[in-house]
């Protein structure tokens, strides 16, 4: 029998725990019947100066389920992966050159699973791989937004399925549902064993030791917006004194902030300013260790972010309550309309507690399951984000926007995307629009 080789995309140790959960799970079938391939890829703007995936506690383990390890940076290199991908006419020397260095046979069948299709290298590895299946795999919330762009049908044909963790649990993802691609879980109980795993393997880190001594009951998760441009570095510097202090009214005396690894060190000082003028002991813990780790050691009874994945992994596989600060703000500045984020950050804004209007005392828990009101939102703004690839979501569209688009929602859309659109919430201008053309499709029915 021959056995068929698996190459399993990975750039983060997130990711990667997603992987190995549905590994551990059975979705990619008997390990004895695969040569499984983990193939690495550091797509920070510089990967020479970024954290490497290997560096972070937990990684040995995950890579230990596989038969080999590729880094994918020197394989293409002096590319990045990010920018590159193979001319059309040199797809097939490209893939018997990665056969030849990765031990795979010529006529060996390759199987892939990749995150993000829509860009490199995912789309590089389907291009090269141009005969293979292709599993995508989703390790955040962007998965229940639309597809970025419309893939090539070359491409999308292949897809067998989008593997996603049940982080929103009552909601479906939108992810390639144009394709006709349908979505399957990873078990919760898989990903939680595999999450414990990797905090086991922390087990020895000082930094982590430390900051367990400080008994911290809410912990802080920063972001890297204003590396991305959303925020500017005052505004993100902001954002975390608003988590900080909305911690302080919610009752915690020790906070530890978990800043993300492109974050500036300055935000850890502005931090320690606002945390003495509260009076509050604050832990900042820059280390190489996946949040959830800090769920599971240190226990805390709040998690406060402004649309990490982190949150609700925190809600879900933890049962610990969270907040959100500053969501309006963000969706307000992301651009363009279809930036990925979008979808995220409505899913928080509307489901998380709004830490800067809570009052004294504990912050409740997240609902078990989605409430009703959450998938028409996310099918609505997913339209507006990709009218082209979801026509059959427009009369659902059409029909929210009328009932429930007020004061308390508008910050979901965008009066020029409402208008290009023709749809309900407008104003005068799409109306007078939407009227024209209805007056010249009547008139063109009639012959006149």
């Amino acid at each position: 029998m021959t056995v068929r080789t698996q190459i399993f995309q990975v750039s983060t140790l997130y990711g990667a725990a997603t992987v190995a959960a549905a590994l551990d799970a059975g979705l990619f079938g008997p390990g004895r019947d695969s040569h499984r391939i983990l193939l690495v890829s550091n797509n920070a703007e510089v990967p020479e100066t970024a954290l490497r995936l290997e560096e972070m506690r937990g990684y040995g383990s995950l890579a230990a389920r596989f038969d080999a390890v590729v880094d994918w940076n020197e394989a293409i290199s002096p590319h990045h992966p990010s920018g590159w991908g193979p001319r059309a006419e040199e797809t097939v020397l490209w893939q018997r050159a990665f056969r030849l260095a990765w031990g795979i046979g010529p006529d060996t069948p390759v199987e892939l699973a990749v995150e993000s299709i829509q860009v490199n290298p995912a789309r590089a590895l389907a291009a090269i791989f141009s005969e293979s299946a292709l599993h995508v795999y989703a390790d955040g919330l962007m998965s229940y937004g639309p597809t970025r762009n419309k893939l090539p049908v070359l491409i999308s044909c292949r897809v067998q399925r989008v593997l996603h963790l049940d982080l929103v649990p009552g909601l479906t993802p939108l992810l390639l549902t144009e394709a006709g691609v349908g979505s399957e879980l990873v078990p919760d109980d898989a990903f939680r064993a595999v999450l414990a795993e990797i905090a086991r393997a922390a087990d020895g880190d000082r930094l982590l030791a430390g900051a367990g001594e400080q008994a911290p009951t809410a912990v802080l998760l920063g972001q890297y917006l204003a590396a991305l441009g959303i925020l500017t570095p005052q505004e993100e510097e902001d954002l975390h004194v608003r988590m900080l202090r909305g911690a302080v009214r919610a009752g915690h005396t020790s906070v530890l902030f978990k800043p993300h690894p492109t974050a500036p060190a300055r935000y850890s000082r502005v931090l320690e300013d606002a945390a003495a003028e509260a009076g509050v002991r604050l832990t900042v813990l820059d280390g190489p260790l996946l949040a959830e780790t800090l769920y599971e050691r240190c226990r805390p009874a709040l998690v406060v972010g402004c649309f990490s994945t982190a949150m609700f992994t925190a809600a879900v596989y933890y049962g610990i309550p969270v907040a959100r600060v500053g969501t309006r703000l963000v969706l307000d500045r992301i651009t363009p309309y279809e930036n990925s984020n979008r979808v995220p950050l409505t899913i928080v804004d509307h489901l998380v507690p709004d830490l800067d209007q809570q009052g004294p005392g504990p912050v409740p828990a997240l609902p078990a399951t989605a409430p009703a009101t959450l998938a028409p939102l996310v099918g609505a703004v997913g339209y507006c984000m990709q009218s082209g690839l979801h026509p059959q979501l427009r009369p659902a569209a059409e029909d929210w926007l009328r009932t429930h688009l007020d004061a308390t929602t508008q910050h979901y859309f965008k009066r020029r995307r409402l208008q290009k659109l023709l749809l309900p919430g407008a104003g005068p201008r799409g109306a007078a629009v939407r009227l024209r053309r209805t007056v010249r499709r009547t008139r063109s029915s009639l012959g006149l």
